[in-house]
């Protein structure tokens, strides 16, 4: 097995971070979106980051495997402490602790921010995410019913939450 090590994305990653996106689109596990991303469209949403959203990508014998971000939950400023994030592994490597480095590292990063929250929805199907996300202490909190329609069906999202103080 190879060693996965944790880096900040740069520029040069837009194109393996749409690859591994556009996968947990297809493979209907991660996302409610439906619309492929290409390499340029990641490469201007990296560039629009700022310093309290930051994207990280798990490497694996030279080869970027998976990616995550803390991504802005709501505009309004109340909600500066609370952050959604996002963790997409590369569909060959789920289940080889792909997760399990990158998860940590959000959760680091988010506290080194100065956020008290982090949430995510999720998919009840995806039994790999639900699993990391328990595994790192994130709590279910909800049920949104008939959240999105994928494929002609409605489908539901479970929402988890970690406090972080």
């Amino acid at each position: 097995m190879a060693e996965i090590s944790v880096r900040s994305a740069t520029p040069d990653d837009a194109a393996p971070i749409s690859l591994i996106y556009n996968q947990g689109i297809e493979d209907r596990i991660a996302t409610l979106e439906t619309d492929f991303r290409t390499p340029e469209e990641r490469r201007q949403w990296l560039a629009t980051r700022g310093p309290r959203h930051p994207v990280i990508v798990a490497e694996a014998d030279g080869a970027v495997v998976g990616w995550g971000s803390l991504n802005r939950f709501n505009p309004r400023r109340a909600y500066d402490f609370v952050a959604d994030f996002s963790v997409y592994v590369e569909r060959g490597w789920r289940g080889k602790g792909v997760g399990s480095r990158l998860l940590p590292r959000l959760v680091e990063l988010a506290r080194e921010l100065g956020y008290h929250k982090l949430v995510l929805s999720a998919f009840p199907w995806n039994e790999g995410g639900m699993a990391l996300y328990r595994k790192f202490g994130f709590l279910t909190v909800g049920i949104y019913r008939e959240q999105g329609k994928l494929d002609g069906r409605w489908v539901d999202t479970i929402t988890m939450e970690k406090i972080l103080d």
